[in-house]
């Protein structure tokens, strides 16, 4: 089975899975398949005029639905599941509280502290704030094992 055929058998029972959620809490959602990178990307986006998404795009919620979604795709194909799950746009407003929290983290250090811990956070999340950190000109560092693992940053 070829890379593309892997991934498409991984989105589409992510999808299928997502759809059949989606069924059972009656709620009306629109799924899109995408990638990034060498990950399978499942956005959920409500049609015109619905509002049933906003609780599901929750960020707690969606990490948990994320890896239930991750576990499903492990149970049907046997292989790991890496996706990423997207809810009502949750990613992109996850990504703008992120750098809020690296905005506030950066002004500590620039008064004066040595470095600052963020909250623990998701793998994904984490790069997120490693990308950030870099692209201002700070460095970051992953701490602390499983649920507490955590980013610090400091200056270059």
């Amino acid at each position: 089975m070829t890379e593309a055929t892997e991934d498409r058998d991984e989105a589409d029972v992510a999808a299928d899975y997502i759809e059949e959620l989606l069924d059972i809490a009656d709620i009306d959602g629109d799924i899109d398949i995408d990638e990034s990178g060498h990950r399978v990307v499942i956005s959920v986006s409500a049609p015109s005029g619905a509002d049933g998404l906003r609780v599901l795009s929750r960020p707690e919620t969606v990490s948990a639905l994320q890896e239930l979604t991750r576990l499903a795709v492990q149970a049907r194909t046997g292989e790991h599941s890496g996706l990423i799950l997207d809810i009502g746009g949750s990613r992109d407003a996850r990504a703008t509280e992120l750098a809020a929290l690296v905005d506030t983290a950066i002004a500590r250090i620039e008064a004066g502290a040595s470095s600052a811990a963020l909250p623990p956070m998701s793998s994904y999340e984490r790069k997120l704030v490693h990308d950030l950190v870099a692209d201002r000109g700070f460095v970051s560092e992953s701490h602390g094992e499983g649920a507490e693992r955590h980013t610090v940053i400091r200056r270059a």
